[in-house]
């Protein structure tokens, strides 16, 4: 896959979540707002905390279209043969035979984009993976630890 068509699909990723954002927002801010959630004695919490719930999902709404600006802006330039892993890199690594793909991005870890078969995992710098792997150059065996487990991974390519 084409590193501009990656940066594409996770910017598509982004946008449908941020129409859940957006309706789960206001849906939240229409229950606090709410007559029916109006405090009837000091106890009765429902509104505060249908207000909290509001805040964090317009949150989530911000953070959202920020990571999408911060993917559009991303440079989609393929890396030479002797690049090393940096922001923007697609990442493959392997161990015993089974092949992981990696997209080093400045936001939205955890995300998923599939391309047929293989799944590419979208991690960000600050990530234990992210920080175990910038740097580094295609051909090289490294020894990652992941969570609380080390294994030797053979770093196939970095584009």
């Amino acid at each position: 896959m084409k590193k501009a068509t990656l940066i594409k699909r996770v910017v598509d990723h982004l946008v449908g979540e941020l129409e859940l954002f957006h309706r789960a927002a206001k849906a939240a801010f229409d229950e606090a707002t709410d007559e029916q959630n109006k405090a009837e004695n000091k106890y009765d919490t429902r509104g505060l905390e249908a207000s909290y719930l509001a805040r964090g999902q317009a949150r989530q709404v911000a953070d959202t279209e920020q990571a999408i600006a911060q993917f559009q802006s991303l440079s989609a330039q393929e890396l030479g043969p002797d690049a090393r892993i940096s922001l923007g890199a697609l990442v493959e690594l392997e161990h015993n035979q089974e092949i992981a793909w990696y997209f080093l991005g400045p936001c939205a870890g955890g995300t998923e984009i599939r391309d047929g078969k293989r799944t590419i995992l979208v991690i960000t710098p600050q990530s234990p993976l992210g920080q175990q792997l910038v740097g580094h150059q295609a051909g090289k065996t490294l020894t990652l630890t992941l969570g609380s487990t080390q294994k030797q991974y053979k770093l196939l390519s970095v584009t």
